[in-house]
């Protein structure tokens, strides 16, 4: 009988910890976002064409406060082999690895059960690598916004996940190759991260 107490006293004391650790789980002063997968979609314009690359990268983000954070990322997109409507016919081409680095600010909404939605906007850089078979013979690196927002949703104290949207604008450069660059371009981006609290 005393065997069976000291066993419910045990199995309780470890499940008040778990519990108060639950009900604080929310944003820590500094976090880190892993992106193992997401995608990059830039929109057709008057003379270039649509395409879509996997994108996945990280990021670092120091909160300011509970509702502002600064941030920083950079992510990579890896090309993939698409149609792509090139000179006015369809045409299988692996489309050009690219590399994304940006400083944003965010504004977080007040964490309720461990939820955070959140808008951010920033500014950056985009280098896109040569690819031959695209006319692409050296490295070309634009100006870049966004703009977007997500929501993160911490499961415990240490660690959550994250889903993000933003909306991308590169600026155009006359010098560009004509597959991109040379008109302004637009882009839609998802992705889904891990975030891991590095304070509390």
């Amino acid at each position: 009988m005393v065997r069976w107490a000291v066993m419910i006293v045990a199995v309780l004391s470890l499940a008040v910890p778990s519990y108060a650790q639950e009900t604080s789980a929310g944003p820590g002063v500094a976090e880190v976002t892993i992106i193992p997968g997401g995608g990059m979609f830039f929109v057709s314009g008057d003379t270039e064409t649509s395409f879509g690359n996997y994108n996945l990268g990280g990021a670092f983000t120091y909160n300011v406060n509970r509702f502002v954070g600064l941030e920083g990322e950079m992510n990579g997109t890896l090309g993939i082999t698409q149609s792509l409507m090139l000179g006015g016919s369809s045409v299988d081409q692996k489309t050009p690895n690219m590399f994304g680095y940006t400083g944003n600010i965010v504004i977080s909404a007040s964490a309720r059960h461990g939820t955070v939605p959140y808008a951010t906007g920033g500014i950056g850089g985009l280098t896109m690598y040569e690819t031959s078979g695209l006319g692409i013979d050296g490295a070309n690196t634009f100006f870049t916004g966004n703009v977007g927002g997500g929501v993160k949703w911490y499961a415990t104290n240490r660690m959550g996940v994250r889903g993000d949207y933003r909306f991308t604008m590169v600026q155009s450069n006359p010098d560009a190759p004509t597959f991109f660059g040379q008109e302004t371009r637009y882009s839609h981006r998802f992705y889904a991260g891990l975030v891991l609290n590095l304070t509390r």
